[in-house]
């Protein structure tokens, strides 16, 4: 089935209908969902047959010649026992945290520069990740206080990870980031399981080293596999949410996996991603 997210103030069902009706030349009734955002509305197609990522890419790009509307394909709404996986680092916050630490240190341009290095395919994730850090040596550990203050969830994730408690769902955050900020996030939203990486300090400075298991693209479908056998969760009831290609993995392993504001990188290789809705949509998954 294919369900389509539309602004409250911008949706037009019939014209919706019509669309698709001329597109595969059968009719398409549309259902409206229970609303459950407070800013986007949910419209179902109930389609026979599952369309190819090819044929939902054009139709993306088709509808959105008319209005900001979103669309992704599932097999079947969420039952029962569920579980939602996450990166942290512009998915559910606008910041990335490994930026705003060398904004502080006053090495944003040195910390780039190697960003730049890793995406051009110079320096694989790790060599990346100890490169970036070492531009972190004799910050204070209290930068983690200070700046967790200053992060900005996305729109609609307070929402959704209150929708989600309320649901019983599991929950999980597996970032590429740093322990120190995902805890923090955890207690805050009562997450289930958070993964992330270490920053090795003495005292109260950081030595720019990271130590212990480093959290990468295969860490966290490893992860999302862990909890699924842990907590006995059927496949199809996992949600992956991420927006890079470093979460492609987690997404593959997942029944629903979803780019969020995705980069191109994540998008040309998935099927469903959102471009312009809030998160909080993501509950309109729920039978």
């Amino acid at each position: 089935m294919l369900l389509f997210f539309s602004p409250k103030n911008d949706s037009d069902p019939q014209r919706l209908s019509e669309a698709l009706s001329d597109r595969f030349k059968q009719p398409a009734f549309i259902e409206r969902r229970s609303e459950v955002s407070k800013e986007y509305v949910c419209d179902v197609w109930n389609i026979d047959n599952a369309l190819p990522r090819e044929e939902l890419v054009y139709l993306r790009q088709e509808l959105q010649r008319f209005r900001k509307i979103d669309l992704i394909q599932i097999s079947s709404f969420l039952n029962n026992d569920v579980l939602f996986c996450f990166d942290m680092d512009s998915t559910l916050i606008q910041e990335e945290v490994i930026d705003e630490l060398a904004r502080y240190a006053g090495v944003y341009e040195e910390v780039a520069h190697v960003t730049k290095e890793a995406m051009e395919g110079n320096l694989n994730f790790h060599e990346a990740l100890q490169k970036r850090c070492h531009y972190l040596k004799d910050l204070p550990v209290s930068i983690f206080d200070e700046l967790y203050f200053k992060l900005h969830a996305n729109h609609g994730v307070p929402e959704l990870l209150q929708g989600l408690k309320k649901k019983n769902a599991k929950t999980a955050v597996f970032s590429g980031g740093f322990i120190d900020i995902l805890e923090r996030f955890k207690q805050e939203y009562s997450i289930d399981e958070v993964r992330a990486n270490y920053l090795d300090r003495v005292g109260d400075k950081l030595l720019g080293t990271v130590s212990g298991t480093v959290v990468d693209k295969n860490i966290k479908r490893d992860s999302l596999l862990e909890l699924q056998s842990r907590f006995q969760i059927r496949k199809e009831n996992i949600v992956a949410v991420g927006d890079g290609a470093n979460d492609q993995l987690m997404l593959e392993a997942s029944g629903i996996g979803i780019g969020f504001h995705a980069k191109e990188g994540l998008k040309s290789n998935i099927s469903n991603w959102i471009d312009f809705a809030s998160m909080d949509v993501l509950l309109y998954l729920f039978a």
